[in-house]
């Protein structure tokens, strides 16, 4: 079995997703799925790609839940659920179950940044990695005939021909919403430490005691309908309708 890095890694690159911005648009699975497909590794494969049957492997996809808080409060006429879209990839765990667990040393952690990764070259596509992992970050690529999860773009973070602004992971460098975050958790001053500081960033699961890199910004608290609605129809210099609405709207900006 293969052993993760016995002392902790002098980086812990990982993101920041922010579950209150995420619209669910997919940018980010498409941009990782492009990106990945001609970057490290080999292809990422689809099969019957334009059939009734339709797979392939992603390395990042989007989960989309509708949430009702454990209080049932309810907020104006629609309450206080709300979509909550949750993207989901390998999270770079400083106790990957994955690593130990491959037969062959082909999953394992960086020393140097604790990025997890597979060697395509030693595996032998027995799918345990995927068993042992409890996010089901993992895919068998069909036709490759091996084990495929998020690298963290290890070939684009450190790629001095790219500009600096783009030395960042592709989904990171994609996302429309900026819900997407990269940086060192090792850290203190990083932009992602200060986030989870100030947000309260959580692990996904922490119950497994994988102690996952990566980090979930919580959604904030909705504004009551009431507070957001129009104050009045007519604003005090006697503006009425669409215009009485957009002053009042101005007013609170």
């Amino acid at each position: 079995m293969t052993s993760l890095p016995s002392l902790p890694t002098p980086k812990k690159l990982g993101l920041v997703i922010d579950l209150d911005v995420c619209v669910g648009c997919h940018a980010c699975v498409i941009s990782c799925k492009e990106w990945n497909t001609g970057g490290y590794g080999s292809a990422l494969s689809d099969q019957d790609p334009y059939g009734p049957d339709v797979s392939g492997t992603f390395l990042n996809r989007i989960h989309s839940f509708e949430v009702v808080p454990e209080d049932g409060k309810v907020i104006g006429e629609a309450g206080d659920a709300r979509i909550v879209h949750l993207p989901k990839s390998c999270l770079h765990c400083e106790d990957a179950p994955c690593v130990t667990v491959c037969p062959t040393g082909a999953s394992y952690k960086r020393s140097a940044d604790g990025i997890v990764l597979v060697d395509e070259s030693k595996c032998i596509g027995c799918g345990l990695c995927a068993w042992a992992c409890p996010y089901g970050a993992r895919e068998m690529d069909l036709a490759a005939g091996v084990m495929k999860k998020c690298t963290l773009c290890v070939d684009r973070i450190y790629n001095e021909t790219l500009a600096e602004i783009d030395r960042v992971p592709s989904c990171v460098r994609t996302c429309p919403a900026n819900a997407r975050h990269f940086g060192d958790f090792a850290d203190p001053e990083s932009n992602v430490s200060i986030m989870v500081a100030e947000r309260g960033g959580m692990d996904l699961m922490p119950e497994q005691g994988t102690r996952p890199v990566n980090k979930y910004l919580p959604p904030r608290p909705r504004t009551a309908l009431a507070d957001s609605a129009p104050r009045t129809a007519v604003d005090a210099g006697g503006t009425t309708g669409f215009f009485a609405w957009l002053d009042g709207v101005l007013e609170r900006m």
